[in-house]
């Protein structure tokens, strides 16, 4: 306004100015041309000072115009942001299970309401302020002072609703509060839909696991939907620590009760409790079905919830969660467990039992390489390696030891009973069951992966050849066992058994791999034996039995006393010899009948007759030992195999029972290697 006056007075001074000139133009005619020029400038000079008057004006005015309209707007937008973060406080102050998504769609709204507010706050502070040292630098205003002191005022008011977002979030805060609820209901919708599972009612079959969230553990989609809410809203606040803590100890601690519904306490036996081999065979199984049920009925959906649950917050956050749920289950109890095993003493049954723990982990390795993985897993990862590391050693030294284990049993004595040896019944036996379906492809891994680790190829011959060897090595024992008797037809009579033993492999898998030349040669060993046996041993009591017409009465009975003391003779000498194969048995004893019976039929027929034509009774009808029928019986009831009584019955002694004496010299042999 100054400048505008003084302009107006410069241009008024001016004016009069020209109308002087003008009333003196007559006297200063000379000047004329000059007055004219000047006055053309003055009028340019008006208007040039008019003009710069009219900018300045108007920069002035619109700068300060410009600046109230910008407060005005930004303060009626951080009105407008108040009044609804004002409505979404007392939202909040309600119980979050009531509506819980309603709940956190106004938590999440809340949050973003004070950062508009935050945000328009230091907007319209940032005019305001403008406004205020433009009104501080125009102290020519009478009004400023008052004007100065309501901009000061806002100022203020501006700078505490800024701070509002900060205040909401530290301990007390309405958002503060609203995370602590949102916390609660998280614990509380677990805790209310964490029920232990009953593994033990549950098959191994996993071939309905696709439902397994919703069936197995009762969690619908509109449930993990609100647990993934809230963890996606505290994770925003970086709340989520606490959260993955609750979800760990709930579900770990469910998890850890479902596998109390099993029965688990074979997992804590010590080396000294689980030594009897053939009781591990049941445990084994037992481990396994277990282990089966804890992957994939179990941890398999623990596995996906925790995806679910934290799939907006990440891979990491949700195996990490993962991996403390599988720990605090137990499930490394199973791999100890299998550690357990894995020390015992060697011997055949282990063997047997590290394949059959092999073939649970072999067949769960896809399982295993989907759930454990990432450096969260790494514990389980690194007990299940070494695992199936001292499964994988020790399985394939005690299989390529065995054929040496047959070879140090050499200096051994043969059976006193002419049967078959323990050591042949258990080696046939247990190749047999290493060439079964059971245990040979898992053999056959198991050595391809051993030899893999020494930079060694794996061929199929290896596993056949090492089988060709341990047989070897047995008819190499007999051969050597057949010599140790003293009695040449025991000796005898030891082969014919054991022969017979290997030909009766025939059909099995053993005999199938030997071949048919290698089972007709047994047939033919067995043949032989039984000829030699039975001409040296029983030949020279028929001849004790020779018909003759002239004989008397009292020679025929010293003939029959002779025979009856040679066949007692013989009788005690074998009645403790065993055949095990019915068939042969059945056999020699048709032959010794069909070559005794018959004469001695007769000798009795001519006693009896001659009884008959002694009327004085010179000779006792008592003297004679066996009838004919008493004798029959006698042969038949050699080489019976020996009974005993076991639960109020008469078994005979199974093979188990041998083979786990047996075992046990095994070895000690095996561990002294």
């Amino acid at each position: 306004m100054e400048s505008k006056e003084n302009i107006e007075a410069t241009r008024k001074l001016l004016t009069s100015s020209l109308e002087t000139s003008i009333s003196i133009s007559s006297a200063l005619d000379e000047s004329s041309s000059r007055l004219q020029l000047l006055n053309q400038r003055c009028l340019s000079m008006q208007a040039s000072l008019k003009s710069i008057s009219m900018q300045l004006q108007s920069i002035s005015f619109s700068d300060v115009e410009h600046g109230i309209d910008s407060v005005l707007c930004s303060v009626s937008a951080v009105l407008k942001v108040f009044q609804c973060v004002t409505q979404l406080e007392h939202s909040l102050s309600i119980d979050a299970s009531f509506d819980l998504l309603t709940y956190v769609s106004n938590t999440k709204k809340l949050e973003e309401s004070l950062k508009l507010l935050t945000a328009n706050c230091k907007l319209a502070t940032s005019w305001l302020r403008s406004t205020f040292e433009f009104l501080q630098d125009k102290t020519t205003i009478s009004t400023n002072e008052f004007y100065l002191l309501n901009v000061n005022k806002s100022l203020r008011i501006l700078q505490e609703l800024q701070t509002m977002e900060n205040g909401a979030r530290v301990d007390g805060g309405i958002l503060s509060i609203a995370f602590d609820k949102l916390e609660i209901a998280f614990h509380k919708l677990l805790m209310e839909n964490s029920m232990p599972l009953s593994l033990g009612s549950l098959t191994s079959h996993v071939g309905q696991q696709n439902n397994a969230v919703k069936q197995d553990l009762n969690f619908p989609s509109s449930l993990t939907r609100k647990l993934q809410v809230i963890a996606e809203r505290l994770n925003a606040n970086n709340r989520i620590q606490k959260c993955q803590t609750m979800y760990v100890e709930i579900r770990g601690t469910n998890a850890h009760r479902s596998l109390k519904t099993l029965d688990l306490s074979y997992l804590k036996f010590s080396i000294t409790e689980i030594e009897d081999a053939h009781g591990m065979e049941n445990l084994i199984d037992k481990w396994g079905n277990h282990l089966e049920l804890v992957v994939k009925k179990l941890l398999d959906v623990e596995y996906k919830l925790c995806h679910i649950v934290f799939e907006k917050i990440g891979l990491e956050a949700s195996m990490s969660c993962f991996a403390k749920i599988a720990i605090e289950s137990g499930m490394l109890t199973f791999i100890e467990f299998g550690k357990v095993v894995t020390e015992r003493k060697n011997d055949p049954f282990k063997l047997l039992n590290l394949l059959s723990m092999f073939k649970v982990l072999n067949d769960l390795r896809l399982k295993f390489n989907q759930l454990f993985r990432g450096e969260a897993c790494e514990r389980i990862r690194i007990v299940t390696k070494d695992l199936i590391t001292r499964i994988v050693n020790g399985a394939s030294e005690i299989f390529l030891l065995l054929s040496e284990q047959v070879k140090l049993q050499r200096p051994t004595c043969p059976p006193s009973d002419g049967s078959v040896p323990k050591l042949v019944s258990f080696v046939t036996d247990y190749c047999n069951r290493l060439l079964s379906d059971e245990y040979k492809p898992q053999l056959n891994k198991v050595l391809e992966i051993y030899l893999s680790w020494r930079n060694e190829l794996f061929e199929e011959g290896i596993f056949v050849g090492q089988i060709y060897s341990i047989i070897k090595e047995v008819a190499v024992n007999l051969d050597d066992w057949s010599k140790a008797y003293e009695d040449i037809n025991l000796s005898y009579f030891f082969m014919m058994n054991n022969h017979c033993h290997f030909y009766n492999l025939k059909g099995t898998l053993v005999g199938n791999m030997m071949g048919d030349s290698w089972l007709r040669a047994h047939e033919q060993y067995k043949e032989y034996y039984a000829a030699l046996y039975l001409r040296n041993s029983w030949g020279n009591l028929q001849n004790i039995l020779v018909v003759s017409s002239s004989m008397t009465c009292q020679d025929l009975v010293k003939r029959i006393n002779a025979f009856s003391l040679a066949f007692d003779e013989m009788y005690k000498k074998q009645c403790n010899w065993i055949i095990s194969d019915v068939i042969l048995r059945e056999n020699i004893c048709k032959h010794l009948v069909e070559g005794i019976i018959p004469i001695y039929k007769v000798y009795l027929k001519n006693y009896i007759l001659s009884i008959d034509q002694n009327d004085e009774g010179v000779v006792d009808k008592h003297i004679i030992k066996y009838t004919t029928k008493s004798l029959e019986n006698e042969i038949w009831s050699l080489f019976q195999p020996k009974m005993k009584k076991h639960d109020n019955s008469i078994k005979h002694i199974d093979l188990i029972s041998k083979i786990k004496e047996f075992s046990h010299q095994f070895r000690l042999t095996l561990a002294g290697l």
